[in-house]
């Protein structure tokens, strides 16, 4: 299988800072998306500091371990990467009062192969097009997914509902953190999409498969997903990342590309 990748993150038409963060190696398959959240300047370091730690941790064990790793093992990497991200945005949080109630969501996934390793955290998400059917691979941890679950609100009353913002889980919140890694089969054609809710928050799943059946340049449609969650209003930061699967003849290797912002 081979993947190309895009990424880009905007501040929306509201907010001051930009506190979403992305990074894609395109070369060991990895992406991380996360939305921060906090006081002054916090929610950019949690979601800084996520990003980096765990990209820069399942990098670092796919370049010396890829060949020989069964994909549970690659689980258990990004498993114990998540964890310690989760423990250094808490023990930043405890030695500097300036990032107190620090916290990010996180979406992070490894295409394997043809396998997708993903991982998640609050409300960002991952998407999945295939055969022109988009679907939501991810649940978020919300209280508004556990009251939609309950039978309490109905999925098509959530967009003005109050509780859509109140996250269940995130990293820096608890120790303990609960998250659970999947394995998820890829094919040939498919398209994924990681966002942040100031993706979703704007433009709902029925116009983003809209968009992302007519526009198949994959760095065209990154752009044209941020400018369509602006028209509608860009309440909040928007963090997309845009993963395409084909398959791939046999090649001596390709060239790294990283991507952080």
């Amino acid at each position: 299988m081979d993947y190309t990748f895009s990424a880009r993150t905007d501040p929306g038409l509201l907010r001051r800072n930009n506190e979403d963060a992305v990074i894609f190696d395109e070369r060991w398959g990895v992406a991380v998306l996360a939305d921060g959240m906090g006081g002054y300047n916090a929610g950019e370091v949690a979601s800084g500091m996520t990003t980096h730690l765990i990209a820069g941790e399942l990098t670092r064990f796919l370049a010396t371990s890829a060949a020989a790793s069964p994909a549970d093992d690659i689980c258990r990497i990004l498993a114990s990467c998540v964890d310690n991200a989760n423990q250094a945005i808490l023990q930043a949080a405890k030695h500097n009062p300036d990032y107190k109630d620090m916290g990010t969501t996180l979406v992070a996934g490894i295409f394997y192969g043809d396998r997708l390793i993903l991982t998640h955290v609050g409300d960002s998400r991952c998407y999945r097009l295939r055969d022109g059917i988009l679907l939501r691979i991810t649940k978020d941890h919300s209280m508004l997914q556990e009251q939609v679950d309950a039978g309490l609100i109905m999925r098509e009353d959530t967009a003005m509902t109050p509780s859509r913002h109140i996250l269940t889980r995130a990293l820096g919140v608890d120790p303990e953190l609960q998250f659970e890694v999947k394995i998820h089969p890829v094919v040939p054609g498919d398209f994924y999409l990681m966002c942040s809710d100031g993706l979703t928050d704007m433009v709902d799943d029925a116009s983003i498969a809209s968009l992302m059946l007519a526009e198949n340049n994959i760095v065209k449609l990154t752009s044209a997903l941020i400018n369509l969650a602006n028209a509608k209003g860009g309440r909040d930061n928007i963090a997309v990342v845009l993963i395409h699967a084909k398959s791939a003849p046999d090649q001596p290797g390709k060239l790294p590309a990283l991507f952080v912002s």
